[in-house]
This record gives structure tokens, sequence and C-alpha cells, in this order.
């Protein structure tokens, strides 16, 4: 299967919202929710990608000529490369009725460990979906991250003891989800968290924990107060305040004050390997890719992961080659331009 034919098959079974587009921008997509969409306007999503492109790589090939090693250790655990996938929820509301959570993140989460990364697991109302979760990493042996909203204390440290029963090799949460219109007025309820309730639940995680949709260097600090071992740079994806700075025009400023404290990822509108490249030369330690998962799994399940792997795959360690760049940890600021 090639990343073509991939799309082709998504396009007949993927839903009415989602587009299986061949460069997943937001653009058709906009503001569906139900859907893929960015809130309010769809602006989020669309200027999440869009300032990928605006940073440009610099091609250097007077080096030595030697194979790339894309491959990175994480909270003790060595990944073929540094993309992951990002955690989705709710996937018979937002696509098709092919797949449930379940079937889903079986599909995902054993694929992704197979070939040599690892997926973040959504979260939701139905307590169905993290029971799937972790009964999906802990298939894979926990190479799995799973994800958990900003629920009440309780509710939380009862997720917490769940998806540890996976033994997975990190937690998150993703904060921002605060700003999901259906988490609001709900039972149990869902919302902002201070830095004190964040240390609690970092502590009562017991492993890495990490905290997603940070967009400010004062948030930054904040989780690194609070006791998290790594960040996510994400406004999730758009979806939860409309005219928010991209990901990609905050990652450098974040990454200054915080780098080498805790790991940095950072997610939105990433869709090439030289995106990837770009987000590790201007401080990222790894990075989550969302949307095109989910194409990848309607559109070829097991050998669809396989085939975004390998592309993505295949395209970082070119930009690696063409940038004098032959291990991840050789990837420096000075080969990138960027405009922010």
């Amino acid at each position: 299967m090639n990343y073509n034919e991939l799309l082709a098959e998504a396009r007949n079974c993927i839903g009415e919202y989602c587009k299986a587009c061949p460069v997943c921008n937001g653009k058709a997509c906009l503001n569906h929710i139900p859907g893929p969409g960015a809130k309010g306007s769809g602006d989020g999503a669309i200027r999440n990608f869009q300032k990928w492109q605006e940073i440009r790589v610099n091609m250097d090939t007077i080096c030595e000529n030697k194979k790339v090693d894309t491959s990175i250790d994480l909270f003790g655990k060595k990944f073929s490369y540094p993309f992951f996938a990002g955690p989705v929820g709710a996937v018979n509301l937002h696509y098709s009725d092919k797949y449930d959570d379940l079937a889903y993140n079986n599909i995902l989460v054993s694929s992704c460990a197979e070939y040599g990364i690892a997926a973040f697991t959504g979260d939701g109302t139905n307590s169905k979906v993290m029971e799937a979760a972790k009964e999906a990493i802990k298939a894979a042996k926990g190479i799995g991250v799973p994800t958990i909203k900003p629920w009440n204390i309780e509710t939380i440290k009862a997720k917490l003891d769940l998806v540890k029963e996976a033994k997975p090799f990190a937690i998150a949460m993703d904060i921002d989800a605060a700003g999901l219109p259906f988490l609001k007025n709900l039972t149990p309820p869902a919302g902002s968290k201070t830095v004190e309730e964040l240390k609690e639940i970092a502590n009562e995680a017991e492993i890495p924990f990490i905290v997603k949709g940070i967009m400010t260097k004062k948030a930054a600090l904040k989780a690194l107060d609070a006791g998290a071992s790594a960040i996510i740079v994400s406004n999730h994806g758009g979806r939860v305040l409309d005219q928010c700075s991209s990901t990609a025009e905050v990652l450098e400023e974040i990454a200054s004050c915080v780098k080498g404290k805790l790991k940095i990822f950072v997610d939105g509108g990433i869709r090439s390997g030289a995106d990837v490249f770009k987000a590790l030369a201007l401080g990222a330690d790894g990075v989550l890719i969302c949307r095109p998962f989910v194409t990848a799994v309607f559109g070829g399940a097991k050998e669809g992961v396989k085939c975004y792997i390998d592309k993505i795959g295949g395209e970082l360690a070119d930009t690696m080659a063409m940038c004098g760049a032959h291990s991840i940890k050789d990837i420096t600021r000075d080969m990138v331009k960027s405009p922010f």
C-alpha cells in the first residue's frame, strides 16, 4: 500500500466530516465539530499547518557520507523515530462507525509499537474509552501513553489507577482540553488546574508525567514547577481557542526557557518529515502527529499505519542527510531559517 492508496481507501469509510485530503491542512474541515475541524473560524488548524511551511531548511551536503540514525531514547525506551501518534477519543463521534475507540486503539497502539514509535491514546466522557486504551497499551507491553482529560481530582485518580495497570512508560494530561465545549457542565466536572493540583496529579502518576497544551513560557514554567517530566507545546489542533498562535510560532521561545529541564514535544500541523526536522531544530525533543494517523487507520488499518510511519520517517531521514545531520542530536538551530 502506498500513501495515495491509503487516502483513497480512507475517503470511502472515514465519514462525512473528514475529507482525507492529500495534505491535512485544516482547510476542508474548517470548523466542523463534530469532525476534525477547529474552533470558531477554523483558523487555528490552518495556521498551525501554514506556519511550519514558512520555516525553511538549510541544505548542506559538504559532510561525511554515512547512514542517518533517526532513533531517540525517551524515558528509558528506544524508538526508531522522534515522532508519535497523537491522542484521539470519541472516534465514532468525529469520524465514522467503522471503528469504535476499542478497535481504533487496538490497531493504532499495536501498530505503532511494532513499527518503532508509540501512540498516545485519548479519553472521553464514556469510561470505556480509557478502558480500551488501557487494554491496548497493556497488550503492547506498555508502549503507549494514555492521555487523561482534566477531570476533577477524584476522577483523575481513578483513571490513573486504571491505566497504571497497563504499565505505560508515561502518562499524559491534555490540560488544553479544559476548553472543549463538550466537557463543560459535565458530571464529573472538568476544567483548568492550578500548579498545586497538577503537582498532586504528577505525584499520583508515579511515572513520567506529560502535560499537553503548553503555549507560553509562563505555562511551561508552571508545568516544570508542578513536576512534569515533559510538556507538549499544543493548542489542541486549534479546537479549543480561535485566533490562537500556532505551535510553530511559540516553540522556540518556550524551549529557550525549559530546554534540558524537561522533555519538549510539539504538535499541530506537522505533516511531513521535513516539519519534524524543523521542530527538532527549534528545540523540540519529539513531535506528535494526530489527524493523519486517523486517516492511516481508516485507510489501511495496520498496513496504513506502517505506510504513514514509513513516509514520515523516510522524509525525516532524507532531510537530515541533506542538511548534514546524521543523528537526531546532530540537528541544530542553524539548520533551519525561521521568520518568527
